[in-house]
């Protein structure tokens, strides 16, 4: 049988953090889904993503801010290229524009999404506040799944201004589907959101 090569990013992020998933309340599946984590380091984006079994990959699209990811180079041509990154404009020039666009259309396709609802990278070990914009895509697309997950250690291996990650073993833990609740208001949804994401930062299984 042919050893079966992990793409180079995958091997990359296996490497310097282990990116080792625990597939906790859910098992990966091909059901279009919202993955949605805590965000503590520019490593988030590329761990997640390749915590992900390969035949997942390729149909889930990871949000991220163009300001840090459009800049060119090479950070621009991986995101392009090789994530599929579906970019969002945080500074909005233009005050019509709605940033959640690019991700509509993203699930119209049928693409899954990574989302990191905090917005901004936080430091601390546990999420801070979510935006709205999970809760508005909730909303609209009642088909797609809601997966909290939580990513280990990431804060301590790449904390803010970091160049390189420290060689620690981080872990990405998914969580059961977020249930959709009739009449909830937005800012029970966010919190009950959040708190998914929480329990499994304290579910050291």
């Amino acid at each position: 049988m042919p050893i079966k090569l992990l793409p180079p990013l995958v091997l990359l992020a296996r490497l310097l953090v282990g990116a080792y998933p625990r597939w906790l309340g859910s098992a990966p599946s091909a059901n279009q889904r919202i993955y949605f984590a805590n965000h503590s380091s520019h490593m988030d984006t590329l761990v997640l993503w390749a915590a992900l079994p390969g035949s997942l990959r390729a149909n889930t699209r990871p949000v991220a801010a163009r300001d840090y990811w459009g800049k060119g180079g090479i950070r621009q041509r991986i995101a392009e290229e090789e994530l599929h990154v579906v970019m969002i404009d945080r500074a909005r020039d233009d005050p019509a524009a709605d940033p959640l666009d690019p991700l509509r259309a993203a699930l119209h396709h049928g693409y899954s999404l990574i989302l990191f609802p905090e917005g901004t990278r936080n430091p601390q070990p546990l999420p801070g506040p979510f935006k709205a914009g999970l809760f508005f895509l909730a909303q609209e697309f009642p088909q797609v799944e809601l997966i909290p997950v939580y990513l280990d250690n990431l804060h301590r291996s790449m904390p803010k201004g970091a160049l390189l990650p420290v060689p620690i073993i981080c872990t990405i833990r998914f969580g059961a589907p977020l249930a959709r609740l009739a009449g909830e208001s937005k800012e029970a949804f966010l919190s009950r959101a959040r708190a998914a994401v929480i329990e499994l930062a304290e579910d050291r299984r």
